[in-house]
């Protein structure tokens, strides 16, 4: 029925409870940060079975724009770069992959100044575990730097190669 209905509330298989009470339970958990929680303890079951610590020590930060529909509204912007008007997804995983923290903004919103607010939330996801985060060219400069350090995280800018022929394939940039 997913797949048929694109997943409405009024629309779920009569084997399952009544609708309204299955959305006010989801909404309880939304408010409640159950859906963080789980991810969070899968996180660490995944890093802990990798033999990894339990929270990472590293991220990895880098962002995608997403093409919008009419209906996004406000939340769609144009990006210039990649020339799409859509939302922008500002998203940090750790060394495996596993994603740390993520925000949605319009397409036009500039990554470095996306860096304090992910800096917070990965801090906040991961205790202050992180202390250094690779990002691409895009989060060169101070103000980046400066965003991230005031959140005790060392930005490193993992740079492509002066010869560059092709795809290559960057260290750590590649997890994201």
């Amino acid at each position: 029925y997913v797949i048929k209905t694109g997943a409405p509330w009024r629309w779920m298989p009569n084997d399952l409870p009544p609708w309204a009470a299955v959305y006010q339970q989801a909404q309880r958990w939304l408010a409640a940060g159950c859906f963080e929680a789980l991810a969070e303890d899968l996180r660490t079951v995944l890093r802990l079975a990798a033999g990894r610590k339990a929270q990472p020590g590293a991220a990895i930060l880098d962002s995608r724009t997403l093409r919008s529909t009419p209906e996004s509204g406000a939340r769609a912007g144009y990006d210039g770069a990649k020339r799409k008007q859509g939302a922008k997804l500002h998203l940090a995983v750790d060394t495996l992959g596993h994603l740390l923290a993520l925000h949605v903004t319009p397409a036009n919103a500039d990554d470095r100044a996306e860096v304090g607010r992910l800096a917070q939330a990965v801090q906040a996801s991961t205790g202050q575990s992180v202390e250094l985060a690779y990002v691409d060219q895009g989060y060169t400069g101070t103000r980046a730097a400066d965003a991230a350090k005031a959140h005790g995280i060392e930005l490193e800018v993992v740079k492509l190669s002066e010869a560059k022929r092709g795809f290559v394939l960057l260290p750590r940039r590649w997890v994201v």
